[in-house]
C-alpha cells in the first residue's frame, strides 16, 4: 500500500515538472534550427576579412581603420555575452536569439552606408557585436544544454556546431559570389536580410521550462550568488585567461589571414579557399571535440587544442606559403576551429550546472573576446607600423602555449551539492 502511494505520488511530481526532451529525434530540430542561426551569424563574421580590401579601398581607410571597427565588435561581443546569458537565463533563449537577428541585420545594413570610420564602428562593431552575443555560442549552447539530458550533451552541442560550421562554410563562397555580382556594398544587405529572416527559427529553442528539470531537483540558488561562486572558483578564471589566446588567435587569422596571404603574392581566390578549408574542416571538428569531451577530461582536451594549433602555426610561418602549406594550416586549424567552444561550454555546466550556464559561460566567453580585440586589432596596428604580421604570429604562438599550461591545472569538479534522496 504504501508502494503504491508513493509511486503515485512520483507520477504526480513527474507531470507537474517541465521534462527535459529525452529523445534525441525530438532534439534533432532545435539543433537544426540552432545551428542554422549559430552558422549564418558567425559564417558573416568569419568572411569580414573579405571585405576588409574592397572597403578599405573605396572609402580611403587605413587597414588599422577596419581591424579596429572588427576589434570593437570583438569587444562588444564580450561585454555583452554575459548580459545576454543573463537575459536568456531568466527569459528564455528563443527571445534573445530573435532580437538578436534583428539587430544583426540592422547592423550590416548601418555597415553597408557607412562613408566615415564612426559609422563602421557603429555599425560593423558596436551593433554586429551585441547582435553576436545573441545569435552565437553563449545562448544557443545553453538552450540546447538545457534542452538536452546531461548524457546527449556533447552530442547536441557538437551536432549543433557542426551544423553552425556548415553554415560558415557556405557563407564564404556565397559572400564572394555576391561581392562579385552585386558589390560589397549590396552584399552585405543581403546577408542582413538573411540574418533576419532566420529569426523565424527562435521560437524553437524555448528552453524555460526545462530549467527546473535540468537543475535535477536539487535545491537552486540565486543568480548573484552562483555568479559570486564562479568568481571565487580559482578554475573559472584560468578558463577564462586560457579562453583569450582562443579569441586571439581566431580572430588574427579570420580578418587578416587574406591580406598577408595576398601580400605574400598569392591570388585572391586562395584566400577564399583557405577560409573555406577552416569552415569546412570545423564541421567535423566541433563536433569530434564536443565528442571527445563526453569521453575524457575536457580540461586536458583543452590543453591539447592550444599546443597542435601553437604547432601548426609555427610550421605556416616558417615554411614559404604556397597552395598546399595553406591548405594544410587551414585543415588543421579548422578542425581546431570552434572546438574550444563546446569542450568550454561542457565543462563550465559540468562544474557549475546548467541552471545559470549562458550567464557564466558569458563571463568566460569576456576573456575570448579581450583576445580577439587584441589579435584584430594588433594584426592591423602592426601591419600599418611595420609592414609584416611576424609579430602577431609570434604573439599568437605566445599564447598558445600560456593557454595549455593554463588548463592543465583546473579543478573540474562539481560545486553543486550532490543531490538528496527523494523521500518516500
Amino acid at each position: 500500500m504504501h508502494e503504491a502511494a508513493a509511486s503515485a505520488a512520483e507520477k504526480i511530481r513527474m507531470l507537474s515538472t517541465p521534462l527535459i526532451r529525452v529523445d534525441r529525434r525530438s532534439l534533432l530540430f532545435p539543433i537544426l534550427c540552432g545551428g542554422l542561426v549559430m552558422g549564418l551569424a558567425l559564417g558573416i563574421r568569419h568572411v569580414q576579412g573579405l571585405f576588409m580590401l574592397p572597403m578599405t579601398m573605396d572609402r580611403g581607410w587605413s587597414r588599422e581603420t577596419f581591424a579596429f571597427a572588427l576589434a570593437i565588435q570583438n569587444l562588444a561581443l564580450g561585454f555583452a555575452q554575459p548580459l545576454a546569458g543573463m537575459l536568456s537565463d531568466r527569459f528564455g533563449g528563443a527571445k534573445v536569439v530573435a532580437a538578436g537577428t534583428l539587430l544583426y541585420g540592422l547592423g550590416l545594413a548601418v555597415m553597408s552606408a557607412a562613408t566615415t570610420p564612426m559609422g563602421l564602428y557603429l555599425g560593423c562593431g558596436l551593433l554586429i557585436g551585441v547582435a553576436l552575443s545573441c545569435t552565437a555560442f553563449g545562448v544557443v549552447y545553453a538552450a540546447l544544454s538545457r534542452l538536452s539530458p546531461e548524457a546527449d550533451r556533447g552530442w547536441s552541442l557538437g551536432l549543433a556546431g557542426a551544423i553552425g560550421g556548415l553554415g560558415q562554410f557556405v557563407a564564404v563562397p556565397a559572400t564572394q559570389a555576391l561581392q562579385d555580382a552585386f558589390g560589397w556594398s549590396w552584399a552585405l544587405l543581403l546577408l542582413g536580410a538573411g540574418m533576419v529572416v532566420l529569426g523565424v527559427l527562435a521560437p524553437q529553442l524555448r528552453d524555460r521550462g526545462n530549467v527546473d528539470a535540468a537543475v535535477g531537483g536539487r535545491s537552486t540558488q540565486p543568480m548573484g550568488a552562483a555568479i559570486r561562486q564562479a568568481l571565487g572558483h580559482r578554475g573559472f578564471w584560468l578558463l577564462n585567461l586560457g579562453f583569450l589566446a582562443c579569441g586571439f588567435q581566431l580572430a588574427f587569422i579570420a580578418s587578416h589571414l587574406p591580406a598577408y596571404l595576398l601580400d605574400k603574392g598569392a591570388p585572391a581566390q586562395l584566400a577564399v579557399t583557405g577560409l573555406a578549408v577552416i569552415a569546412l574542416t570545423n564541421i567535423l571538428g566541433t563536433f569530434a571535440c564536443a565528442r571527445l569531451g563526453d569521453l575524457y577530461r575536457r580540461k586536458n582536451l583543452l590543453a591539447l587544442v592550444y599546443l597542435v594549433r601553437t604547432a601548426a602555426i609555427a610550421l605556416f610561418v616558417l615554411f614559404p606559403v604556397s597552395a598546399t602549406s595553406v591548405i594544410l594550416f587551414c585543415g588543421v586549424m579548422g578542425l581546431l576551429w570552434l572546438g574550444t567552444a563546446p569542450l568550454t561550454n561542457g565543462l563550465v555546466s559540468q562544474v557549475f550546472g546548467v541552471q545559470y550556464i549562458g550567464t557564466l559561460f558569458g563571463f568566460v566567453f569576456l576573456g575570448h573576446q579581450v583576445g580577439a580585440f587584441l589579435g584584430v586589432w594588433l594584426g592591423g596596428y602592426v601591419f600599418d607600423t611595420t609592414q609584416s604580421y611576424d609579430m602577431v604570429w609570434l604573439g599568437a604562438m605566445a599564447l598558445g602555449l600560456i593557454a595549455a599550461a593554463l588548463h592543465l591545472p583546473i579543478d573540474d569538479r562539481s560545486v553543486l551539492p550532490a543531490e538528496a534522496p527523494t523521500p518516500a
